[in-house]
């Protein structure tokens, strides 16, 4: 169930009740793979830097070390040992990913696996298959995910058949659901909008998925590419389209100004490799803007990474320390920079939430946005 709470302008504050939990909403959903944060963060972590709901992926799962073997195991839930939601992507991105190792079909697409270069085969049911397997809470819908500056006629061809593809993904999942040995028989789908940057495709394949009444719709194929403003300009045509009753998500985004762009216009859920991604490289996220904790300027900066923070490392660890592991090639470099991010992301998405309930959100986005620098600070010898 999806209650919204309170509104400002086109942005909702929501709560969305799940078989694993509720979810307060707008959330921003830590991505873990192969049912881990990259990083060397556990379940017990995410729990700390407050995440809210947990996002794996079909491919990746299927892969190693198999969905079978998962379900065998009590479900994703409880080999991650993880109790809160979790969102499965369902494979669709690895179609852009993968793009080498792939040829697409109407009935769904065979892949060269990265790992070893065996035959895949993965279609609308196949993905289905696999996250009832898992168990997730959610399931993704297979879609493909296409360049964004592919051309028009193709982007009208994949996103046609990535409708056609729901379709398929509603009836086996609502087989799967009724089957005796499922795991989560109330597994929710969201359905994903496709379109590139092209708005009359967009629209017409979002009106035909908004008729669905799905438990959710993302839009998808976006921050693959494009810039920032033809992102926004998406969404400023779709999102008004899609069921304003039903959670909207965003796919694959994104900064700190992508969300709070994206929640202005209604967005409700977000994912991004790059707060962990970024932090494995030393570079962190402040209200002041992303720092490089490898710059010489912290060699000897006694202080946290930011005053205030109320993350596990920024009530313990320097910037200078931080800087010394990462030169050290210390693994722990990376784990306090990764929790450090999500921390970030995670109070961010909670400040957002306050601000929606006490109408103020408008005032917090300038006032965040301002704090940002456009830049990161150009590295020192």
């Amino acid at each position: 169930m999806y209650k919204i709470l309170k509104t400002e302008g086109r942005a909702k504050r929501a709560l969305f009740e799940t078989p694993h939990g509720a979810v307060q909403t707008p959330v921003f959903m830590n991505v873990g793979t192969a049912a881990a944060i990259k990083g060397g963060l556990s379940s017990e972590d995410l729990e700390r830097v407050k995440c809210l709901i947990e996002l794996s992926n079909t491919y990746h799962l299927h892969i190693r070390p198999g969905d079978e073997l998962i379900r065998d195991l009590g479900g994703l839930h409880k080999f991650m040992a993880w109790n809160g939601p979790i969102l499965t992507d369902s494979g669709g991105f690895q179609i852009f990913s993968l793009s080498r190792l792939r040829r697409i079909k109407e009935e769904g697409v065979t892949f060269a696996s990265h790992v070893d270069g065996g035959k895949i085969f993965m279609g609308p049911e196949e993905s289905m298959e696999i996250q009832s397997n898992l168990g997730s809470t959610i399931a993704m819908a297979f879609d493909e995910c296409a360049h964004s500056r592919a051309e028009y006629e193709y982007i009208r061809a994949s996103a046609g058949r990535t409708t056609r593809w729901l379709l398929r993904c509603i009836n086996r999942l609502q087989e799967l659901n009724a089957q005796s040995g499922t795991i989560n028989k109330s597994q929710m789908l969201f359905g994903v909008n496709q379109g590139g940057v092209y708005e009359d495709i967009r629209l017409e394949q979002a009106e035909d998925i908004a008729a669905l009444n799905l438990d959710g719709y993302a839009v998808g194929g976006l921050a693959v590419g494009e810039t920032a403003e033809e992102m926004y300009r998406i969404l400023d045509a779709v999102i008004p389209i899609l069921p304003r009753d039903k959670p909207t998500y965003l796919m694959g985004v994104g900064t700190p100004a992508n969300i709070l762009e994206a929640v202005e216009r209604g967005v409700d859920f977000f994912d991004c490799v790059l707060p962990a991604r970024n932090g494995r490289h030393g570079h962190v996220y402040t209200d002041k803007g992303k720092l490089n904790l490898l710059n010489a300027r912290y060699k000897r900066d006694d202080a946290p990474i930011e005053e205030g923070c109320g993350c596990p490392v920024c009530g313990r660890h320097t910037k200078a320390y931080i800087r010394h592991l990462f030169k050290a090639k210390e693994m722990l470099a990376l784990r306090l920079c990764v929790l450090h991010n999500l921390y970030y992301y995670n109070t961010l998405m909670g400040e957002i939430r306050s601000a929606l309930d006490e109408n103020r959100f408008a005032r917090f986005k300038a006032d965040k946005l301002a704090g940002y620098k456009t830049e990161m600070p150009v590295d020192e010898p």
